[in-house]
């Protein structure tokens, strides 16, 4: 059976301090690779103590790395620490994303613009940020969602950024093949982190029904899929969306 060893490998999570960032991070640390998670400064501190917490259990070879994905600077800075502290950046894990749920009637501008700018816009800057930084043969996986294949009720903005997810992970897929950098897109189906914890219980109750395997997924099942796209293993595939959803889409 062949393994998954990156040794020697750097890779960013965004928003890797819970669920399925700090699922990710833990799989990539496990197979050797040094792991740096960017957290977004929120008022109460939370994501600063969670990152710091997860960078601390993992322990040599991980840090936990202030960003905001919705500024490019604020990247940048991020990208030069990483670099600084371990010497190259190979990986490049999306998974920063907020929800402001509300039916597109009542959705407020600044519900649908924050989305966007950081499901979508932040994907972007990342990737930016990133391109001249990343080694040749690196990775880029972002993640995508069931949400913006099907649309999901209450969901107009995160459905939109997540199909522009979809879409820009296939345009820069062709960009970047020439040095050997994969772009690929994970697309959960309703996996139980803290994010989905906030869906009402009659809604979820009404999404289990949908699915064929008759449960929710788990970060460990979405992080292995990132982590399989990240390896040596997945040298060939690029431009592709990786449904994990127990038979739901796709």
């Amino acid at each position: 059976m062949t393994s998954i060893d990156l040794t020697s490998k750097t890779a960013v999570v965004t928003g890797g301090g819970q669920g399925l960032g700090k699922a990710t991070g833990t799989a990539l640390h496990a197979a050797g690779a040094n792991v740096a998670i960017s957290w977004f400064a929120d008022a109460d501190g939370i994501n600063q103590r969670r990152a710091e917490q997860t960078a601390q259990k993992l322990g040599d070879r991980a840090i936990a790395v202030k960003s905001d994905v919705r500024s490019r600077e604020s990247v940048s800075v991020m990208l030069d620490q990483v670099a600084q502290r371990f010497g190259s950046l190979d990986i490049v894990v999306n998974n920063a994303a907020i929800l402001k749920d509300r039916t597109l009637g009542r959705m407020e501008d600044d519900e649908w613009q924050s989305v966007i700018d950081t499901n979508l816009s932040g994907v972007y800057n990342v990737c930016k940020e990133a391109v001249s930084r990343l080694s040749d043969g690196g990775r880029i996986v972002s993640m995508a969602s069931i949400s913006g294949f099907v649309g999901f009720f209450g969901q107009t903005n995160y459905s939109a950024a997540k199909a522009g997810v979809v879409g820009l992970t296939k345009a820069l897929s062709k960009e970047l093949a020439r040095r050997q950098i994969t772009v690929n897109a994970v697309a959960p189906g309703v996996v139980m982190t803290e994010m989905a914890e906030t869906i009402p219980e009659a809604a979820r109750d009404e999404m289990l029904k949908q699915i064929p395997m008759a449960r929710f997924g788990t970060p460990d099942e979405i992080a292995n899929a990132i982590l399989f796209l990240c390896s040596p293993l997945a040298g060939y595939i690029t431009g592709q969306t990786i449904h994990v959803n127990g038979g739901w889409f796709g």
